[in-house]
C-alpha cells in the first residue's frame, strides 16, 4: 500500500512539472519583458537593438523574439547592421518567473545577415560597437555598469563586405558561425569563427580577444590562429581574371594584435600559382613562408620576409605596403641571389617566364633583384635579371635563324654561358633593354624587346658571330675564301654584326637575320 501512494505521489509531481512546463507559458506575458531586454542590449552595444514580439520557452529557458536588428552607425547608412528572424536569449528563470528580473545569460541569433562596411578613412561600421558602455566604463553612469553572458553565438549567417564609396561588388561570407564563450566588455573571451567562403573555400578562426577597445571595436586585442582552405581569389571576386594573378591557396596563420599592430606569421601553399599576365599556372604546388606587421591607424604594413619555396631554394620579398579603399599599394624587393636555374625552372611559367615550346633550361644560374611597385593588381616590376652558364636543351637556335640557314647551326640544344638585361614590365608591357646574350657557338648579341600582354614578341638585336667556332667560324672561313661582294658581307657580319628581329611569341619565335639590311 505505502509502494502504492509512493508511485502516486511521484507521479503526481512528474504530472505537475509536465502541467508547469506545457501552461505556465501560457500565462506569462514574455512581451511584456521586451523594452527590458531591448534597453539592456542598446546600452550593452551603444546601438539601437529592436526586437519582434516575445514568447517564453521553460524548457529552454529562454525567451525567443521572432525577428532582431540591430542599427548601424549612422554615418554608414540606415540598413541595419545585423538582422534575423530568430533570436533566443537564455535568462535565470526563477527571477523571471517570481521577480519579473531579466538575467541574460546566453544570446543566440540564428541565421543572420550581416553588413561590414569600410570608409575611405579605413573605419569599420562595426569600431563603434559599445561606445555606450565604454563611456560607462570611464566614469559615466549607465544602466548596465557591466554586461556579460555565457556564451553569444551566431549560427547560419551571412555577411557581406564592401566600402564606401564602393570599389567591387561585396565580398560574400555563408554559413557564418561565431561563438563568443563567457562574453564580456571587461575582460578578454575565446571565440571560434568559421565561414565559407566564395569559389567553395572555408575559414576557421579562433583564439582569446578583449577586453573591448574603449574606442575602437576593430582595435580590440586579440591573438588567434587562422586556418583557411581552398582560397581562389579569382573565384572570390577578389582579383579580375585579367590580373593575370590566380592560385588556389591553403593558409596557415599565426596572428597577434594590441590594438595598434597587428602581426601575421604562417605558411601558404599556393596550386596553379601564376604572378604576371604573361606567365602560366605553375606546375607543382608552391610553398611560401611570409612575417609581416600592419599598422592599423596608419593603414600600412611592413612584409619582413616573404619566402617563395622551390625546391631546396627560396625567392625573398621584402619592403612595405599601403592599404586604400581602391587598392594594396606595394613598396616591395624581390630577390633572387645566383640560385640554380633546375631549382626555379618550375616557378618560372608563374613569373611570365616563358620557353620555346619543347625546351627546357639545364644548369646554370639566375639572379634578380627587382624593385615591385604600384597597385597588388597592376604592378610594375623594374629591375637587373642575369642567367649565366645554362643551357637551352630542345631548341638549337643557330638553325633556328631564318638568312643564315645554309651556315648550319648547333647541337643538342644552345649553350648559353650568359644573358642578361634590365626588365620593366607594366600591366601594358614588358620591356627589356641593354640586353646582352652571350652563346659560345655562334657570337653575342645586344639590344632591346618587349612582350605585350598577349605574348608577342617584338625584339631588335644585333649579332656578332664568333669567329673561331660555329655558325661565326664557318662565316669566317668563307669570307677567306669567297672574294668579291660575299667575300665582304661576310666579313662585315664578323666584325660589324647582323641586324636581328624576334617576333612570334616566346613558345614558337621567329628569329630572322636582317639580310637587306646587311648587304646595304
Amino acid at each position: 500500500m505505502m509502494k502504492k501512494r509512493w508511485v502516486r505521489a511521484v507521479l503526481l509531481v512528474v504530472a505537475l512539472i509536465i502541467a508547469a512546463v506545457v501552461l505556465l507559458p501560457f500565462f506569462i506575458n514574455a512581451n511584456t519583458f521586451r523594452p527590458i531586454v531591448q534597453d539592456q542590449l542598446s546600452s550593452a552595444l551603444g546601438r539601437k537593438v529592436t526586437l519582434g514580439h516575445l514568447s517564453f520557452s521553460l524548457l529552454s529557458g529562454s525567451l525567443v523574439a521572432n525577428n532582431i536588428a540591430i542599427a548601424d552607425d549612422p554615418a554608414f547608412g540606415t540598413a541595419p547592421f545585423i538582422q534575423a528572424k530568430s533570436f533566443y536569449i537564455g535568462v535565470e528563470v526563477l527571477p523571471l518567473l517570481f521577480h519579473h528580473q531579466v538575467r541574460i545569460t546566453r544570446l543566440t541569433i540564428d541565421s543572420p545577415s550581416i553588413h561590414l562596411i569600410q570608409n575611405q578613412k579605413g573605419v569599420w561600421n562595426f569600431a563603434s560597437l559599445g561606445a555606450a558602455a565604454a563611456a560607462s566604463r570611464s566614469g559615466a553612469p549607465a544602466a548596465i555598469p557591466s554586461f556579460t553572458v555565457g556564451q553569444l553565438t551566431i549560427k547560419n549567417g551571412s555577411a557581406a563586405v564592401s566600402s564606401i564609396p564602393a570599389t567591387g561588388k561585396p565580398f560574400d561570407y555563408s554559413k557564418v558561425d561565431i561563438q563568443l564563450s563567457h562574453f564580456s566588455l571587461e575582460n578578454s573571451f575565446p571565440f571560434q569563427l568559421s565561414a565559407n567562403l566564395p569559389g567553395s573555400g572555408s575559414l576557421h578562426l579562433s583564439g582569446v580577444a578583449g577586453p573591448l577597445s574603449k574606442t575602437n571595436a576593430a582595435e580590440t586585442p586579440f591573438k588567434a590562429t587562422l586556418h583557411i582552405k581552398h582560397l581562389d581569389p579569382v573565384a572570390a571576386g577578389l582579383v579580375a581574371p585579367d590580373k593575370g594573378i590566380s592560385m588556389v591557396a591553403d593558409i596557415d596563420s599565426n596572428l597577434a594584435s594590441n590594438g595598434s599592430f597587428l602581426t601575421s606569421q604562417g605558411k601558404i601553399q599556393a596550386a596553379h600559382l601564376q604572378l604576371a599576365r604573361t606567365g602560366s599556372p605553375a606546375p607543382k604546388p608552391v610553398n611560401i613562408d611570409y612575417a609581416v606587421s600592419n599598422n592599423l591607424a596608419a593603414r600600412t604594413g611592413q612584409l619582413s620576409n616573404l619566402a617563395i619555396h622551390t625546391g631546396s631554394v627560396a625567392v625573398h620579398v621584402t619592403g612595405g605596403f599601403q592599404f586604400t579603399n581602391q587598392a594594396v599599394l606595394l613598396n616591395l624587393h624581390l630577390s633572387a641571389p645566383n640560385l640554380p636555374i633546375d631549382q626555379l625552372e618550375a616557378l618560372l611559367p608563374a613569373f611570365g617566364v616563358q620557353l620555346p615550346s619543347g625546351s627546357a633550361l639545364r644548369g646554370g644560374t639566375l639572379t634578380a633583384n627587382l624593385a615591385i611597385t604600384g597597385p597588388a593588381t597592376a604592378t610594375t616590376i623594374n629591375g637587373p635579371v642575369q642567367i649565366a652558364n645554362t643551357r637551352l636543351a630542345g631548341f638549337d637556335l643557330g638553325s633556328r635563324i631564318q638568312g643564315l640557314n645554309p651556315m648550319g647551326g648547333t647541337s643538342g640544344g644552345t649553350s648559353i654561358q650568359s644573358l642578361r638585361t634590365n626588365v620593366n614590365s607594366t600591366p601594358q608591357v614588358t620591356e627589356f633593354s641593354n640586353i646582352y646574350g652571350f652563346v659560345p657557338a655562334i657570337g653575342t648579341a645586344t639590344g632591346s624587346g618587349s612582350v605585350t600582354p598577349a605574348g608577342a614578341l617584338n625584339f631588335n638585336l644585333v649579332a656578332k658571330l664568333n669567329g673561331s667556332t660555329g655558325v661565326g667560324g664557318m662565316a669566317t672561313q668563307a669570307s677567306k675564301t669567297f672574294g668579291g661582294l660575299f667575300g665582304k658581307v661576310l666579313r662585315y657580319t664578323v666584325n660589324k654584326g647582323i641586324p636581328m628581329t624576334i617576333t612570334g611569341t616566346a613558345a614558337n619565335p621567329s628569329i630572322r637575320a636582317n639580310v637587306g639590311a646587311m648587304l646595304r
